[in-house]
């Protein structure tokens, strides 16, 4: 009884944190541009990522789920380890308020616990997860840097585009905020996961009714632990217009939801910040965007936490089950 109650609640803790996590690329970029009120995105993004992940969600779930750790060695306390673990490095990254990737602490914590079983589908961590990983983000990066340049900086073959967007400002404005919240139906599609993936490999729960039960925990995280890492996406790395806004939140969710379609759990919030920095580097320059104090402490969160999540769920299987397997 008191294992499933602490189940119950490292899962209550791990989606809130997600949710506190994810708000930040799905809504930042409008709360940057100043285009809604923090509470109205709270609700919003609640509403959408529970859309997301009953519509989209199942994919990302079986990979979690199946297809990175054998059945036979993902049980109920595997289980609880790997939400522990991912729950604490994300909090971790809250607490330094830096957005950071729900995906990649999850599959640092069940790549933990396979290193300590000595059994881990390595052509689906090492093929197919961690390429996205890596060509995503780019793409993002990309995508976001050849699209900007359209329009910014302002000149003569361009001045047309401003025209039509001064024209048409409250239109622009519905429309940033109607892209982030398919922004956050991306997240529902791919996040809410997570912690689903890990419990349905168990046998503890399904994956609808799991979706179905995490989700709306989204909402609930993002209220409370949210306005941080809201913060620093769309304010401190670099302030955000309208256009540049909607520009960042299409870019991202479109390339989460490829990932999702694939069944591959990404991180939206490194392709929201990377967009963000394609943004940043047109304004503000290749080289001050990356010595910004805000860029370095970004990528260092990124590169600690997954690992942080490989430490603590490796050694807390360890501990729980008493012996090191050789």
């Amino acid at each position: 009884m008191i294992r499933i109650a602490l189940l119950i609640l490292l899962v209550v803790f791990f989606a809130m944190n997600m949710g506190a996590s994810g708000v930040a690329p799905s809504f930042a970029a409008a709360y940057g541009g100043k285009l809604i009120r923090r509470k109205s995105i709270f609700l919003l993004f609640g509403i959408f990522v529970v859309i997301g992940a009953l519509a989209l969600g199942r994919n990302v779930s079986l990979t979690l789920g199946k297809n990175l750790l054998p059945k036979e060695f993902l049980n109920f306390d595997t289980a609880l380890v790997i939400i522990l673990a991912a729950s604490l490095s994300l909090f971790l990254a809250n607490l330094l308020k830096i957005p950071q990737s729900t995906s990649q602490v999850t599959v640092g914590a069940i790549t933990g616990a396979g290193l300590y079983f000595k059994h881990l589908y390595w052509h689906t961590l090492l093929v197919k997860i961690i390429p996205l990983w890596i060509i995503l983000p780019l793409a993002s990066y990309l995508l976001t840097f050849f699209l900007y340049r359209i329009i910014y900086p302002p000149k003569h073959n361009n001045l047309h585009i401003y025209e039509r967007l001064f024209l048409h400002e409250k239109r622009v404005k519905i429309t940033a905020i109607v892209v982030s919240c398919y922004v956050a139906f991306a997240i529902g599609s791919n996040n809410v996961a997570n912690a689903v993936g890990p419990l349905f490999g168990a046998g503890i729960i399904g994956i609808i009714p799991g979706l179905l039960a995490v989700s709306p925990l989204f909402g609930l995280g993002a209220l409370a632990l949210g306005k941080g890492p809201m913060d620093t996406a769309g304010k401190e790395i670099v302030p955000l217009g309208v256009f540049s806004s909607t520009l960042v939140s299409f870019v991202t969710a479109s390339l989460l939801l490829v990932a999702s379609t694939m069944g591959i759990p990404q991180s939206l919030v490194q392709l929201n910040i990377c967009s963000i920095f394609a943004v940043s580097s047109l304004k503000n320059g290749h080289r001050s965007t990356l010595d910004h104090h805000m860029t370095r402490k970004t990528f260092f969160i990124w590169a600690i936490t997954p690992l942080i999540a490989v430490f603590i769920s490796y050694f807390s299987l360890v501990l729980f089950l008493g012996k090191v397997l050789r």
